[in-house]
């Protein structure tokens, strides 16, 4: 009877924790917050909203309206880091979600589920050293029907593109590469030191892959912003994320870290999940604001990170 009972309280509470990790977390949106040391002595600081992985489907009402509302937060610039599109039809959704947002400074690349809609796939192929899986491409989405809306309310693409924007009346120098998830990056085209006057050098990628963030350190930009992981999607509290989805160690799944002695690089953990995995635990849906301030700051060995609810804090 005891091994009975032990089995059903197990069953029970594996139920659960699938009930809560598909049911609730995957929409309890949360705001990152963080502090980095990236500026050039004396700037102003700047706030930038990183958003990624949105995986938009077009019934996925609360998460449009929870995006729309961190337009309150008033950010100097946006950048999106791909994986936007997670069906045929979601443009227009995406565009209903960033709408108030696509009036600020925004910067932007594109993922694998920009360009292919996600197909069903079995679990434990995530677990597979990277070199044995088959590389699985669902339908082509229409991305450049996305790009096209994003490009002409201002957007920069940086797909493969250097480029010079302004934020708090400072110049922010950034580039690019497209997808390494796909291999598509050719870090070649944008290589060269980064613009040394800027207030700040920002690479941007849709999945953080060593091979592209290595060189963004040695062209001297300041910080990296990635997504893709989904900060692993399912972590263990106390052990967390199990696989990153790319070559990025575990430990650097979601959140700021330091790569190298100067750059730093921001994981976003993503906003979305595909709709053949449909679950989060102990890694809620995420956008990130980070104020960036000056090198030397009290902030240079541990940035400092928080979680909040948005303004609005719209269900």
């Amino acid at each position: 009877m005891s091994v009975a009972r032990l089995a059903a309280g197990t069953a029970a509470v594996g139920a659960a924790a699938v009930g809560y990790a598909v049911g609730i977390e995957r929409r309890h949106w949360t705001l990152r917050t963080a502090e980095l040391p990236v500026l050039a002595p004396g700037s102003r600081s700047i706030r930038v909203l990183h958003i990624s992985d949105l995986h938009m489907m077009p019934a996925q009402q609360s998460k449009q309206r929870w995006v729309a509302a961190l337009a309150e937060l008033e950010p100097d610039l946006v950048v999106n880091t791909g994986d936007n599109l997670a069906h045929p039809q979601a443009v227009p959704y995406v565009l209903r979600a960033l709408g108030p947002l696509l009036d600020r400074p925004g910067l932007f690349v594109f993922g694998s589920n920009d360009y292919y809609a996600p197909k069903p796939k079995n679990p434990a192929r995530y677990l597979m050293p990277r070199g044995k899986k088959k590389r699985i491409h669902g339908r082509k989405l229409p991305w450049r029907d996305l790009r096209a809306a994003f490009v002409e309310h201002g957007w920069v693409d940086l797909t493969h593109a250097r480029h010079s924007v302004q934020a708090a009346g400072q110049t922010v120098f950034a580039a690019g590469v497209d997808d390494p998830h796909l291999r598509r990056d050719r870090y070649g085209e944008i290589a060269g030191p980064a613009e040394a006057h800027a207030a700040v050098r920002i690479g941007v990628t849709h999945s953080p892959e060593p091979r592209v963030l290595d060189p963004f350190a040695g062209d001297g930009y300041d910080l990296v912003l990635a997504g893709h992981t989904h900060g692993g999607q399912l972590r263990i509290p106390g052990i967390g994320a199990l696989v990153t989805n790319c070559e990025l160690d575990r430990s650097r799944a979601r959140g700021a870290s330091r790569w190298g002695a100067d750059m730093w690089l921001h994981v976003s953990a993503g906003l979305g999940t595909s709709p053949y995995a449909p679950a989060r635990f102990a890694c809620p849906p995420e956008a990130s604001l980070l104020t960036l301030v000056p090198r030397g700051s009290s902030q240079e060995k541990a940035p400092k990170e928080t979680r909040r609810k948005a303004p609005s804090d719209v269900r």
